[in-house]
């Protein structure tokens, strides 16, 4: 992202109109899993949306493998905050509508789609509905159908917000399974700050609305952190996770117009 502005007219949105994103510049390196976080209202689902190519900056260039995003592409998957299921379809129908929506040959986007739910330990409830699954089942089929299509970019934002905490800490596992695996580039938003740490390669930390880049944070820590259940409670961890939260609750307080004591 190149020098990246967006603004919103009066009235659009949950805020009153004005500045949301204030020339933001930021790279991604290919395969890396990056992870977004930010006062509440910043910018952070904007930043997602104009990824996505859901939206248009105001200002500015979005490149995703070095050519400007000028709306949806399906090589950009997307897990949204919610699950977002078609209730009429089975757990592999609602992984397959994507392939097939793109000419897919049938047998091939049930095969794919198999092969995503079974990663994600999902093969025993193929002919499901979602009204029939827990929410953590919910969002991992979310997970199948993002990945179902091969994409070069996958765009999280704020997955597992409605999870309890055992359940989210064991899909954001399989997530990072998935990621490992695929080496695709992974973008995540959360307002968990032990999470992005748990979860990522990199943590941006946005400033307060109009939002910039207020911290770019590297997060040395093993790829395959699963097989490392210790790993939250190493001064390692605890070190990385007070340096996010530092910089985060100096842009909360400038937010707020709070002074830090």
């Amino acid at each position: 992202m190149l020098g990246v502005s967006k603004s919103r007219p009066k009235g659009e949105g949950r805020e009153a109109g004005g500045a949301v994103l204030n020339q933001i510049n930021l790279h991604v390196t290919s395969g890396s899993f990056v992870s977004i976080v930010g006062p509440g209202g910043c910018g952070k689902s904007t930043l997602l949306r104009l990824l996505a190519g859901l939206d248009l900056p105001s200002a500015g260039h979005v490149l995703v493998g070095g050519h400007n995003v000028k709306g949806p592409n399906p090589r950009h998957g997307i897990i949204f905050q919610e699950a977002n299921l078609f209730p009429w379809l089975s757990v592999l129908h609602n992984v397959t509508f994507g392939p097939l929506m793109l000419g897919i040959r049938h047998d091939e986007a049930e095969a794919k789609a198999k092969h995503w739910l079974n990663f994600l330990g999902l093969s025993r409830f193929l002919h499901r509905y979602p009204h029939q699954l827990s929410g953590g089942m919910q969002q991992r089929v979310a997970i199948a159908r993002a990945i179902v299509n091969d994409p070069d970019l996958l765009l999280a934002d704020e997955p597992f917000g409605g999870l309890d905490w055992i359940t989210r800490e064991q899909v954001c596992d399989e997530l990072l399974r998935l990621w490992h695996t695929t080496r695709k580039t992974f973008i995540y938003v959360t307002h968990a700050l032990e999470e992005a740490v748990y979860m990522s390669q990199r943590v941006i930390v946005l400033s307060s609305r109009p939002a910039t880049v207020a911290r770019s944070i590297e997060i040395n820590l093993p790829d395959q952190r699963w097989d490392y259940p210790e790993l939250r409670f190493t001064p390692e961890y605890a070190h990385l996770v007070e340096e996010v939260r530092t910089v985060f609750t100096e842009q909360t307080a400038a937010q707020t117009g709070a002074s830090l004591l």
